[in-house]
């Protein structure tokens, strides 16, 4: 019933989504000002719509019992009752809030009783911190203390993290508190913004106002207060001008001129900012970005080198577990608002091989920065811009720095709760695929429940069985599916029958009157293809999946053995290689990459499929080894270039295997290339 409340509401608020505009005079010239935000062509469902199914819920169920489930006990100095946000003296800032922004979406999506009790007193305390100006959070200072951050209280940065958590909790119980509490504390930035500007107490809002920018645009499709619009426009123009960076291209083309996480979090901002400006620079800017970051940082894991700002696109360059959850959370945003395939396309990448790949298959551990070549992950200092006394690659709980370890848990729930939108027409948009359900109301009110059938991203076909509510046999409705770009030709089916065929990169919108034990099919045939990147090296990849060389990997537990105080933990995981790992990849004509690249399927995808062993898909292909690309400082010395001139390789060929990049701790997947 609660549900129903709330898709309700959240309809009602769409509906009132409409745009109006209004003229006003300029010098000589008739400017328009939009007094109201456009409507988006999706919206996001109440949290608690959609669930998890397979190999999806597998990941959540391991996130429970994993670091998302027990953060409190395995990491007390700053999870346990002393954190500021629980009004103790302990860390005052970020860490707190970006636990249970994952932690609580989990919650609610698995509808855990003992995880939904877990974050009520990080939420109860949030809101009673309210004060009579406005202002809510923690608002003392403290002295230094090793490993917690006890200053910078009042900084507007960790409040844009509690308000998505806010939000995300509305969502799911429709708690009017927080409705409240927001416009007062808008109301309060409103006031306080121009003399304490998102830059007063650190650096970090001034890159992340867009996360601000976010939550008063969602307050005002509830609210309708017109304040919110003008706080709007003066968050814009105090946080970091992306929208002239990116359509300028130098920020991204420059090494060190940005952090990676910053950049995760503030690519969307002009999209944000474009539900009230609807301009198409803030688009072309965003796009330009886009391209500008793959041009001359970007790797075949679909992130990008940043350690911890841009280094360049050198495969063994880290990239943080961050960059991985913020970049994947403003795909997510961006498509909500714009439903431009692309954002659908990059967002899988992302989570279907860098996510998996930087956490430990029980999510107890994880590395800070991941390499797209790894070869080994032991504690070294490495060619990373930002070192923790080298164990920024090991898999540990506080490996590197530990804001990772408290923001790595929104990913997966995060994925899941933007698997399914509404749609501007009523209807129920499928546009990111992982096994799943959602139910929701459609046109006229009447209840609907798909059910998404699928192994994806290991197998190409995709089932929707929808169920309709019993108070209604029949309803009609358009169910919008997303055609990626990587598909050539995709195939759509109802009850067994073609109903299109369609190439990549569109939306498909199918408008029918459905009933129960109606089928929806999507097949998306998957073909070998390959990019190319740094010193013209090659990925193979297949669908969403990038794939990289299988390596015999041995992982211990170690202590460490830095000197007290170090970075890194107790103790973490280290990698070393059990095989060889220097091949290259014969040149292949494109007409002959399947003849090339052999793909071999498993019958049965397991629950968890995200390792060596339980890896459902596998590519084999010739190779030869290259005797001169050796190990430098325990990472893959430097990529030969593809293909040198009479380059000096093995002889022989052999025959090397290909897992998805997900499966690996250890891998190549840029490859030199050499002549056959």
């Amino acid at each position: 019933m609660r549900l129903l409340l709330m898709l309700a509401v959240a309809c009602a608020g769409s509906m009132l989504q409409a745009t109006a505009q209004q003229k006003q005079t300029g010098t000589g010239t008739a400017a328009v000002r939009q007094t109201s935000l456009r409507q988006n062509p999706y919206r996001e469902l109440p949290l608690g719509a959609i669930r998890a199914d397979g190999w999806l819920k597998e990941m959540l169920l391991r996130q429970k019992s994993g670091a998302t489930g027990q953060l409190d006990q395995l990491y007390p100095e700053v999870m346990g009752r002393r954190n500021g946000w629980l009004g103790g003296d302990g860390d005052q800032w970020e860490r707190g809030p970006y636990w249970i922004d994952g932690l609580l979406p989990l919650a609610y999506i698995l509808d855990d009783k003992e995880l939904i009790a877990k974050t009520k007193p990080w939420i109860e305390w949030a809101i009673k911190s309210q004060q009579p100006d406005g202002y809510f959070g923690p608002s003392k200072d403290y002295g230094p203390e090793s490993g917690i951050q006890r200053d910078n209280s009042h900084d507007w940065w960790p409040k844009m993290v509690m308000l998505k958590v806010l939000k995300q909790y509305y969502s799911a119980t429709g708690d009017q508190r927080v409705i409240d509490l927001m416009t007062r504390y808008c109301r309060y930035q409103l006031k306080e913004l121009p003399a304490k500007p998102l830059d007063n107490w650190t650096f970090w809002a001034k890159y992340r106002g867009g996360d601000n920018l976010m939550i008063v645009y969602w307050l005002y499709n509830i609210t309708h207060d017109a304040f919110l619009l003008e706080l709007g426009d003066l968050i814009h123009r105090q946080t970091f001008d992306y929208t002239t960076a990116f359509l300028e291209r130098k920020l991204l083309s420059t090494q060190g001129s940005i952090h990676c996480v910053n950049l995760a979090q503030g690519i969307k901002e002009p999209v944000i900012y474009y539900q009230h400006h609807p301009e198409p620079r803030y688009l072309d800017a965003v796009k330009t970005g886009f391209a500008d970051i793959r041009q001359f940082n970007g790797m075949a894991h679909g992130l990008y080198g940043g350690d911890e700002t841009l280094h360049g696109n050198n495969p063994t360059q880290g990239s943080e577990f961050c960059t991985a959850v913020e970049m994947m959370f403003s795909l997510e945003s961006m498509l909500e608002i714009t439903g431009q395939v692309g954002f659908a396309d990059h967002l899988e990448k992302i989570a279907f091989n860098a996510l998996p790949a930087q956490a430990t298959d029980d999510f107890m551990c994880r590395q800070y920065f991941q390499q797209a070549n790894q070869v080994m992950a032991t504690n070294k200092m490495r060619n990373f811009e930002t070192n923790h006394d080298g164990t920024d690659v090991c898999y540990g709980l506080l490996t590197g720095f530990p804001c990772c370890t408290a923001n790595m848990h929104q990913g997966w729930p995060k994925f899941t709760q933007n698997l399914w939108y509404a749609t501007a027409d009523s209807g129920l948009a499928a546009l990111v695929y992982s096994p799943s359900e959602v139910t929701t109301s459609v046109a006229g009110g009447n209840t609907v429940m798909v059910k998404e059938i699928t192994n994806y991203p290991f197998s190409e076909d995709i089932r929707f069985a929808v169920t309709m509510d019993k108070k209604s046999t029949v309803a009609t409705f358009p169910f919008h599916l997303r055609i990626p770009a990587w598909c050539r030709n995709a195939t759509v089916k109802i009850n067994g029958k073609i109903w299109q065929q369609a190439t990549g990169n569109q939306i498909v919108k199918i408008n029918r009157q459905w009933k129960s034990g109606d089928v929806v099919e999507l097949l998306l045939p998957m073909h070998i293809f390959r990019n190319t990147w740094d010193e013209r090296s090659v990925s193979i990849e297949r669908g969403p999946l990038t794939y990289g060389l299988k390596i015999g990997e041995e992982m211990k537990l170690v202590k460490n053995s830095n000197p007290p105080g170090s970075y890194g933990g107790n103790e973490f995981y280290e990698v070393r290689p059990t095989t060889p790992w220097n091949y290259g990849l014969l040149h292949t004509d494109d007409d002959k990459m399947e003849t090339a690249y052999k793909v071999k399927k498993k019958d049965v995808v397991g629950n968890y499929p995200w390792n060596q062993g339980n890896a459902p898909v596998s590519i084999t292909t010739r190779a030869k080894r290259i005797p001169s690309w050796q190990l430098y400082n325990e990472m893959a010395g430097p990529l030969p270039f593809s293909m040198t001139y009479r380059f000096e390789a093995a002889k022989e060929e052999e025959e090397i295997t290909l897992i998805p990049y997900g499966c690996t701790n250890l891998r190549i997947s840029q490859f030199p290339v050499v002549s056959q």
